[in-house]
């Protein structure tokens, strides 16, 4: 399979990181996005931090000029119909990406590969909505796409080898490296590191320590470059939410239930760095624990 433009559906902040990395690899980038305001800002974003790129040393001005005049944007999701790789980077919502991929169906090529960037759906029952599941697969990138070096590759039932060595091809001309996990609920990474953040989440929420308490710790503690609470803000707390409660769901074990004072930020609208209200209070531009 040969892939070499590529469609991606969502112009948010995985959405537009993906692109970055695309048009740098040489793709031809097609973005769509239910928002003109929203695709205007994406390829504003990604001009700045191809800018950041070149200040550093880590590109050339050539590599930031020519990278752009590689993406276009279209409001209109059907026509990507006309790419080889389709990779969904929609809100994780299971009937948003569902939506999706049904209203595309009908305006694929035969052989263009459909992915998702589903940090926990199951892979299987997305790709049971489509025309085409063995050519169906997860693909994780991890945020913010054009620093973190992973990408999860995720089979469904279906999945045929053709259409896995086809995106292990496209992470390897990335330049990042594939991690294979099954599809079981939040894949690898974040089995592992939403019950890290959600147990955190519980520390706080008994009193057990403060916010800058627990983030202290795990960074002076265990070496981590981000505290759990100050990392949950950066990935949005719906987000975290909506992973716990997909594993909560999907492996019926209690040691998943999301914590209560999550649910209740979410509720009030207080989603982390997005909304500039989470655990911590973004709005002076220093952040302030907010409890």
């Amino acid at each position: 399979m040969t892939i070499e433009k590529v469609g991606i559906v969502g112009a948010g902040q995985m959405g537009n990181g993906i692109a970055h990395v695309f048009a740098l690899a040489e793709y031809e980038v097609l973005m769509t996005d239910i928002s003109e305001d929203a695709l205007k800002a994406a390829v504003a974003l990604i001009e700045r931090n191809l800018d950041r790129q070149v200040s550093k040393d880590l590109i050339t001005q050539a590599q930031k000029t020519d990278a752009m005049k590689r993406i276009t944007t279209t409001p209109t999701l059907t026509d990507l119909g006309k790419t080889d790789l389709i990779i969904e980077a929609a809100t994780e919502r299971e009937t948003i990406k569902t939506a999706i991929f049904e209203d595309l169906v009908p305006h694929l090529k035969p052989d263009t590969i459909l992915t998702s960037n589903t940090s926990s759906i199951s892979i299987t029952r997305l790709a049971s909505r489509t025309d085409r599941p063995e050519k169906f697969m997860g693909f994780h990138f991890m945020n913010p796409v054009p620093i973190m070096q992973l990408v999860e590759l995720i089979r469904g039932i279906a999945t045929d080898e053709a259409t896995f060595k086809a995106c292990h091809a496209v992470v390897e001309r990335l330049g990042k490296t594939s991690a294979t996990a099954e599809d079981f609920p939040a894949f690898i990474v974040n089995r592992i590191l939403m019950p890290m953040i959600n147990e955190a989440i519980y520390t706080l929420y008994e009193g057990v320590g403060s916010v800058q308490s627990i983030d202290t710790s795990l960074k002076l503690g265990a070496n981590h470059p981000m505290g759990p609470l100050e990392l949950a803000d950066f990935i949005g707390l719906d987000t975290c939410l909506a992973i716990m409660n997909v594993l909560h769901d999907g492996l019926a074990d209690t040691k998943y239930r999301p914590c209560p004072l999550l649910t209740k930020y979410v509720e009030a609208g207080w989603l982390g760095r997005k909304s500039e209200r989470g655990f911590y209070d973004y709005r002076s531009g220093t952040p302030v624990p907010t409890r």
